[in-house]
């Protein structure tokens, strides 16, 4: 049996007014309330699941505490398709609810809750000729326009040949007879789940990075908190609560173990496998989707690259750090290039990234055939569990989870009003749009760069730059990643919450993914620039980029092995960025 709950004390830390700020200094009193404190709520898991459920409950005046082990963001979160869309797919699935659900959140998105971070992005829908699927698509596509209640983005249109191939001159001439333009949305995601987290701190919720959860607390038979270790210090400590919640996607099962418990519900990890190329060598002025044999294959708008993929496979080896073979690779290459006239090959490939998508285990034994609806189960008296779902609908399965956890919690919980909370640097946002010629000449920057800025900060932009008040040298760009500025690497240190070199290289910036590099060129200089803040001496700034590296290097080399057993063991030889943190719990 655990400890009494403990009661509620002053803390400095809540409400976080400072704009969510995710300081050294907020961590290290975030360690303090959690041990000190009775919360009505507990989340586990930094994902977007996890942040928007602390966000949700923090937002109906809960008491929130949300803890992950490795950085917000770490699994499924930062290696997404980067769409905000209603899956179009899921239409033909029958899948209408969730469908028109994706949608509304998309409006929402685009519109109020983050504008800064999710931009509306065109699609092409190649025509091969059949009679029927000209109607057929026009009637899908209509249903898609409609579903949402919004008018944000264009509805669709419909090209000849001629047209299609004016906007997307890398086609094969034979590889359509005409073409539908459609629109949906993109983020970065690992920058949305970010700020999510954040905007949940500033509303008074204590979240804390590196953070495992190794055990639960008990009161009889039902959970009363759970047992947490610091992955950075090895230090332990128990967190009480009304009542947990597990938003920890694909390891929702081994939580459940750790817990003593039986589910109410298996996740299944599907692999998804993209690929970054250039945005010079596929000639287009809009995304691609193409249909395969199992599913769809996106070429995805991405700065001044593209994304391509994914494959769709199950997964059951080494959870955190899913491997991308030379199977995964050639098979997105194979399938983009019939279509493309001038085809990709391995030298095309800036930069490659594997996720796992967490889906309900259900009857059939294709991943891609899974749901993607999600769901809450109840799993113990004080033990909520959420899964499934897609990134579309984080807010939705937030407050899902957080109306299951109210039974659990002794005062009247508020309805949710997430739908009304924008995410922190969306109010005044399209303000400062207008306003980045001014902004340009204020900071010496080029106006350009001040909007690139504003679409990852958003009205946090002038809290950024202040940082490099007096140190012009901030506000140059960083060596070998020249897309962004030495003062966002300092800034994240000291106010994102980022820890390790890792945190910064792959989802603070996503520099991993964007250079041919994949950030060993920078590693140096942005280790030096987090040194200054979080105080690393010589030795810690050679072993960051050492491990740093070292990932890389098993990265490179998973990705020419055959199979994902070959391509695992690769891939896990490399060393972990947190030295306490604690493997196969359960």
């Amino acid at each position: 049996m655990g400890k009494s709950p403990r009661s509620n004390s002053s803390d400095p830390t809540w409400p976080n007014r400072n704009l969510g700020r995710l300081s050294p200094e907020q961590r290290d009193q975030a360690w303090q309330a959690l041990s000190a404190q009775h919360f009505d709520l507990v989340v586990i898991g930094g994902g977007v699941v996890g942040t928007g459920v602390a966000l949700d409950a923090a937002t109906r005046g809960l008491r929130v505490g949300l803890v992950e082990a490795r950085d917000f963001a770490s699994g499924t979160s930062s290696r997404s398709s980067k769409l905000f869309h209603g899956g179009l797919r899921y239409l033909e699935q029958l899948e209408f609810g969730l469908v028109r659900e994706a949608l509304h959140e998309r409006e929402l998105m685009l519109t109020r809750l983050a504008p800064h971070l999710v931009k509306p992005v065109s699609f092409l829908y190649p025509l091969h000729g059949r009679f029927w699927e000209r109607p057929y698509v026009a009637a899908g596509l209509t249903l898609y326009d409609t579903m949402g209640g919004g008018r944000s983005v264009p509805r669709q249109k419909h090209l000849t040949r001629a047209g299609a191939l004016r906007l997307a001159p890398a086609l094969r001439p034979d590889s359509l007879v005409g073409a539908v333009r459609y629109y949906d949305a993109q983020a970065d995601d690992a920058r949305h789940t970010l700020t999510v987290a954040r905007t949940a701190a500033h509303y008074g919720a204590i979240v804390r990075t590196s953070t495992q959860v190794i055990g639960f607390e008990r009161e009889a038979d039902r959970v009363s908190g759970v047992r947490i270790r610091d992955a950075e210090s090895g230090a332990e400590t128990s967190v009480f609560a009304h009542a947990v919640v597990n938003c920890t996607g694909v390891w929702t099962d081994e939580l459940q173990r750790l817990s003593g418990g039986r589910g109410r519900f298996r996740v299944r990890a599907s692999k998804g496998v993209h690929l970054v190329v250039p945005r010079d060598r596929i000639v287009a002025d809009t995304g691609i989707i193409l249909r395969t044999e199992k599913s769809v294959l996106f070429i995805i708008p991405w700065r001044s690259h593209w994304i391509v993929g994914t494959t769709d496979t199950d997964w059951n080896l080494d959870l955190a750090h899913p491997a991308a073979t030379k199977a995964d690779i050639d098979y997105v290459l194979d399938h983009v290039n019939r279509v493309l006239a001038a085809p990709l090959t391995y030298d095309d490939i800036e930069g490659v990234y594997a996720g796992l998508r967490p889906l309900l285990a259900g009857e059939s034994e294709q991943s891609s055939k899974l749901s993607r609806e999600h769901a809450v189960g109840r799993v113990a008296p004080g033990l909520v569990a959420i899964a499934g779902g897609k990134y579309t609908t984080y807010r939705v399965m937030a407050a899902d989870a957080v109306d299951a956890a109210a039974a659990d919690i002794p005062n009247r919980v508020a309805p949710s009003i997430t739908d009304r909370v924008p995410l922190l640097g969306a109010d005044g946002y399209h303000a400062l749009v207008n306003q980045s010629e001014q902004l340009g000449a204020h900071y010496h920057l080029h106006p350009y760069r001040i909007r690139h800025l504003l679409d990852r900060y958003g009205s946090l932009l002038p809290e950024v730059l202040d940082v490099a008040a007096g140190r012009r040298d901030l506000l140059t760009p960083i060596p070998g990643a020249p897309e962004y500025l030495r003062v966002e690497v300092v800034y994240a240190a000291a106010h994102e919450g980022a820890l390790h070199l890792e945190d910064v290289l792959t989802r603070r910036t996503r520099i991993s993914i964007e250079y041919p590099h994949r950030g060993v060129d920078c590693a140096e200089p942005v280790a030096s620039l987090m040194a200054e803040v979080l105080g690393w001496s010589p030795k810690t700034v050679a072993r960051e980029i050492e491990v740093y590296t070292s990932r890389v290097a098993a990265e490179r080399a998973s990705q020419s092995e055959p199979d994902d057993a070959a391509a695992d063991a690769v891939r896990a030889a490399a060393p972990e960025a947190r030295p306490d943190l604690l493997e196969n719990l359960a």
